[in-house]
């Protein structure tokens, strides 16, 4: 159980550098539109969707990313309890 708990923990992990990327994909200029930025957003767009519906921007800052960050570092919480 400890292996799938870790396996579990570390995807967590890559998952949230992979939204951190993306979010600084957006700085640059069209660096979402390039192959590497279409692959991200196809994979931390279904994650961020939920949170970006529920907490408004505020003007040209987008805080959801961070939130969906934090959730799931205490998702990493609870998988931790339950494995370990």
């Amino acid at each position: 159980m400890q292996i799938i708990g870790t396996l579990l923990l570390n995807g967590m992990q890559i998952y949230s550098y992979l939204i951190i990327i993306y979010i600084l994909l957006s700085w640059f200029p069209n660096a979402r539109e390039s192959s590497i930025g279409k692959i991200l957003g196809s994979v931390v767009e279904p994650y961020l969707e939920p949170f970006r519906r529920i907490i408004p921007p505020l003007g040209m800052i987008d805080i959801s990313p961070i939130v969906a960050i934090v959730a799931l570092h205490f998702a990493r919480f609870g998988v931790m309890a339950l494995f370990f």
